[in-house]
């Protein structure tokens, strides 16, 4: 919002906010609109007053008294008021008084991607709502993650909400237990979410912030739930991820895939770190999808360089991923690594049976990936097509620029020479 300050730190701080009031209240819905209507008092209090020293505590505020003028217009919520009252708690409806003492706690989010993933709400309405809550993502980027149009993401957020109005979804600090068993919706919308920052579309080519956010609340959730396998799996595949950030854009401002990459400008601390998260974490019982993931990213980061990569291990790993899960992104990885071991017609035979998955049609991977694989073959006429038809489809724009780049080389030089852009974590890099 404009007056606001910097807008990335505003957002920042809406799930710190939310979650301070959905902790307080369980109400989601009437959260979410307080937050709102917190944050259109500030687009017009701020700029003729000047931002607060403490942003979030006056958000916080604000929002606690639209929710507590909320509670007491309706009839339903006087029950719960009375209630509240008759348990010697009626210190908060005094407008000022826990606000200023509680302001948005740092944990506030995590406490919230719980909060937003009960028993009561099935995952595919949980997710999208959990990533608009907490990720801030828009419409169109969940729907990018998730793989589907994006009406139906606004169904199932719109059904979400009003599944919680009418009382069937209740929202309370869940228990140590309770928190095991929402663990797997939480996980996977952490896991969109450092998606959608380290890969999503726009200008930018990466949202460092939003990695940044992921990979601190996946750090708290570990820190939660300490023996859980996967949760420290997947802090591994984003940390194995992220490690290879400075990489993948040269001096000119270019995409640079994942095997053309100066592996010497590579993280060493996150490497490090993300490789030693997986090996303790590979010891312990039954394998994850996250698990797996972070085992395939650290193939990448142990090959000294792009030839020495051991692609037989990492069609091995995709072979078992595919066991695991049916994302139809899994299995285009699984036809490149197909290739790049039994060379590109087997890739391409495999690209070929995914033309009838819905999710795939018309998506720019797929077209990229051809690209790679028909050059590959000795074809580049053929690849110039699919890398520009990837190239007009794509959202983001420095891969549309890398796509293009691609698509003339082919047609001009006439011989496969780059690499591909291998697909992790769902999408490539």
């Amino acid at each position: 919002m404009e007056g606001l300050g910097d807008p990335r730190t505003i957002a920042d701080l809406v799930p710190q906010v939310l979650g301070a009031v959905l902790r307080r209240f369980g109400d989601f819905p009437a959260a979410e609109d307080a937050v709102q209507e917190a944050l259109e008092a500030a687009s017009v209090q701020w700029p003729a007053q000047g931002v607060p020293s403490n942003p979030g505590g006056w958000l916080t505020r604000v929002a606690g008294r639209r929710m507590i003028d909320h509670i007491r217009q309706e009839s339903a919520r006087r029950r719960r008021e009375a209630q509240w009252t008759r348990q010697g708690d009626s210190s908060w409806f005094d407008k000022d008084h826990w606000f200023d003492e509680d302001e948005p706690h740092p944990d506030d989010p995590l406490l919230l991607l719980f909060l937003c993933c009960p028993p009561g709400l099935a995952p595919s309405a949980a997710i999208p709502l959990t990533l608009r809550a907490v990720g801030g993502l828009t419409t169109a980027q969940i729907a990018r993650a998730l793989l589907v149009p994006e009406a139906t993401v606004a169904q199932r957020i719109l059904r979400a909400k009003q599944k919680i109005r009418e009382g069937g979804v209740p929202f309370s600090p869940p228990s140590e237990a309770e928190k095991a068993l929402r663990l797997n919706c939480v996980l996977q919308v952490l896991y969109l979410m450092f998606n959608e920052g380290y890969a999503g579309g726009g200008p930018q080519l990466q949202r460092n912030d939003l990695t940044a956010e992921a990979i601190r609340l996946t750090r708290l959730a570990l820190g939660s739930l300490p023996d859980d396998a996967e949760t420290a799996g997947l802090l591994a595949l984003m940390l194995l991820t992220q490690a290879r950030a400075p990489a993948r854009i040269d001096p000119a401002g270019n995409l640079v895939p994942l095997l053309d990459q100066d592996r010497s400008h590579w993280d060493p601390r996150l490497m490090a770190e993300g490789e030693a998260l997986l090996t303790k974490t590979l010891g312990r019982g039954r394998v994850g999808v996250y698990q797996l993931q972070a085992a395939i990213a650290a193939v990448h980061g142990t090959a000294v360089t792009a030839a020495q990569t051991d692609w037989a291990q990492i069609l091995t790993l995709y072979g078992l991923l595919m066991s695991l899960t049916d994302n139809p992104m899994v299995r285009l990885n699984h036809a490149v690594a197909a290739a790049m071991v039994h060379g590109p017609h087997e890739g391409l035979r495999l690209v070929a049976l995914l033309d009838s998955i819905p999710a795939l049609t018309g998506h720019f991977r797929l077209d990229a990936v051809r690209g790679f694989l028909w050059e590959k073959a000795g074809n580049p006429g053929v690849a110039a097509g699919f890398y520009q038809s990837a190239s007009e489809k794509t959202p983001s724009l420095p891969e549309r620029d890398h796509l293009r780049l691609q698509a003339a080389r082919a047609q001009k030089m006439g011989s496969p020479q780059d690499s591909p852009s291998i697909l992790v974590m769902g999408r490539p890099d």
